[in-house]
């Protein structure tokens, strides 16, 4: 009997992150490569090289020399943007000492910061190349999802940005969190903000004619990342500074600032299913 009762005893015990034995980075010896930088550049990087290879297909809106643009533009802009963003939404305090703005190494980002920063940089290069500026955020909405994804997972591998307390049988004790188990909402986020958008718009792209729908693409990820944020918030804990405000105003402040992007999302989406497609000739800067 008591046997019975140690091992029903340990099956519903938590989970505990620091028994998965996982490391910030990889170790160099001189230097620690940490998995979240790891992550920033991979998604840069693939975003790259996939935004090279979509040009390449017929009714690309761009030219590859507009592409390398956008590589250095937009990595600004998420990088610039998102610690902005951090600064201004989620912890304004950092603003006492406007030299901890810019402390990235400390962590610290926003993912609606990000995307401001990006659509600045679509815009000016857009502008500087006469491009037509919705279908190029189709094409870059497209590069995006994967970065976010591997963000997520390094934010598990760093066990940070843990979730509400749960009682479910794979919740979690986090460092920093108490003893008291968690959702694990980073790989909710990773799953659903991450993984399911990147499937979901590279078949858009690749097996259907949605990229010669302007706005189609870019609509559809926006719809995505807004809802799935929106639910993801309800597991995720809210930022320590903001937990008066989630609790005064019923909603989180991600949550809040997710309601304009799936709005904007939809309208988008109506626009582009409502207008005829785009040719599917002409030459890739023009077309």
């Amino acid at each position: 009997m008591l046997s019975l009762l140690a091992a029903s005893a340990s099956a519903t015990a938590p989970l505990y992150w620091s028994d998965l034995g996982l490391t910030p980075g990889i170790d160099l010896g001189f230097f620690t490569l940490r998995f979240y930088s790891l992550a920033y550049l991979i998604g840069i990087l693939f975003a790259y090289w996939h935004l090279s290879k979509m040009i390449k297909a017929p009714g690309a809106p761009m030219a590859q020399r507009h592409a390398d643009d956008l590589f250095f533009y937009c990595t600004l802009g998420v990088i610039l943007g998102g610690r902005l963003g951090y600064a201004i939404f989620y912890n304004p305090n950092l603003w006492d000492n406007p030299l901890d703005v810019l402390k990235l190494w400390e962590g610290g980002m926003s993912f609606h910061g990000g995307v401001l920063g990006v659509l600045a940089a679509i815009t000016w290069v857009c502008t500087r190349g006469k491009l037509n500026w919705l279908r190029v955020c189709d094409y870059i909405a497209v590069t995006y999802p994967l970065g976010h994804f591997l963000g997520r997972l390094a934010n598990f591998n760093n066990g940070e940005l843990w979730g509400r307390a749960s009682d479910v049988s794979w919740a979690m004790v986090f460092p920093g969190g108490g003893e008291i188990a968690r959702h694990p909402s980073q790989l909710y986020q990773a799953a659903l903000e991450g993984f399911v958008p990147f499937v979901v718009l590279t078949l858009l792209f690749w097996k259907t004619k949605a990229r010669y729908r302007p706005g189609l693409l870019v609509g559809t990820f926006t719809v995505m990342m807004g809802l799935a944020r929106f639910i993801n918030e309800f597991f995720r804990e809210p930022d320590a500074q903001l937990a008066e405000f989630a609790a005064r105003t019923g909603l989180s402040m991600g949550q809040w600032l997710t309601i304009p992007l799936i709005l904007i999302g939809l309208i988008v989406t109506i626009y582009a299913v409502t207008r005829k497609p785009v040719g599917t000739g002409g030459s890739p800067a023009t077309a």
